[in-house]
């Protein structure tokens, strides 16, 4: 049974819950239900708070957050299906400040009929903004949807372009 530390970070008015495994991240949810997802992706674990264990990476997703750091450079675990892990991998290819498509990350995986499947995928992401699921937009250039909540994707999105912007 694995052990899975767990901490929380506060930044522009979201409150994150973060788990850490025994590799490195293994969860990371801005929503009022991440103890029920947590739960849930990992039914067989033991959630332990140790601040030691998770100091870093709180400290990773703050400067992520705020603007500080482009991308996530601690060790992240993925908890998944192959397909899964395959589309959540490439989602780590998206440059920050920039989107993709659903059906570009299908194309990427070598699945280009699968573009449902991918969404499903993303959707299903445990690894919200370290593995960059918000910079996923519909085809027609449409902001489409966030598990974190669509105002939460607006902010993100315009966070990374006033980034690379400035």
């Amino acid at each position: 049974m694995e052990t899975l530390y767990l901490d929380h970070v506060t930044v522009a008015g979201y409150t994150y819950l973060l788990a850490v495994g025994s590799t490195g991240l293994a969860f990371v949810s801005s929503n009022a239900t991440g103890e029920a997802e947590l739960r849930h992706h990992f039914p067989h674990s033991v959630f332990s708070v140790d601040s030691e264990k998770t100091s870093a990476y709180k400290q990773n997703l703050a400067a992520l957050l705020t603007g500080e750091a482009t991308h996530f450079n601690l060790p992240i675990e993925f908890h998944g299906t192959p397909f899964q892990i395959a589309v959540w991998k490439a989602l780590q290819t998206i440059p920050y400040g920039k989107t993709s498509t659903y059906s570009a990350i299908a194309n990427q995986i070598g699945r280009p009929k699968a573009v449902r499947a991918v969404a499903n995928a993303v959707g299903r992401n445990p690894n919200q903004i370290v593995v960059p699921c918000h910079r996923v937009c519909h085809k027609d250039g449409s902001i489409g949807g966030y598990h974190g909540g669509l105002p939460l994707k607006r902010q993100l999105l315009a966070l990374e372009a006033h980034i690379v912007n400035h």
